[in-house]
């Protein structure tokens, strides 16, 4: 994954939301991602809920949607669009994907997640989830995405 620049005619747009979620104590929810096989094979990295906007959807009701999906976590309305990013990656398949990512901020105190409403490619890659404070996020040497996630919440 990289920040876009120079995007190609041929690259599909994939609109997706994102979510900051936060708890109590400032600290934000991530998932490790794990590609045994495939494109990505030997890639892992961490990053926040969300994915792709399903059509007719809006952005919101894709945060909504995703959060509750991935984490089990049930909201009305994600608040306001906090942040918007546009990268260029490479999808398990091997294709190459602009994202037009909108991130919302979702507050919470519930600790207790569910993997209930994982996909099948969700389970096979989704490896664990922890709760990072900002600072373990700039400090790490693992890859989180966005690279700048801890100034972007500490923005939001």
């Amino acid at each position: 994954m990289r920040t876009s620049a120079g995007i190609g005619l041929d690259m599909r747009v994939r609109p997706s939301a994102r979510i900051l979620v936060v708890d109590p104590d400032g600290r934000v929810l991530l998932f490790r991602f794990v590609f045994e096989r495939g494109a990505l094979a030997g890639t892992q990295f961490w990053a926040t809920p969300g994915g792709g906007i399903d059509e007719g959807e809006t952005f919101e009701q894709a945060a909504i949607r995703e959060l509750a999906e991935e984490t089990g976590l049930t909201i009305s309305h994600p608040g306001p669009q906090v942040a918007r990013r546009e990268a260029v990656f490479r999808s398990p398949e091997g294709q190459t994907i602009k994202a037009d990512e909108r991130f919302f901020l979702v507050k919470t105190s519930e600790a207790e997640l569910s993997r209930e409403g994982w996909t099948s490619p969700e389970r096979e890659v989704m490896a664990e989830h922890r709760w990072w404070s900002l600072d373990e996020i700039r400090l790490t040497r693992e890859q989180i995405w966005p690279e700048d996630l801890a100034d972007l919440i500490s923005g939001a």
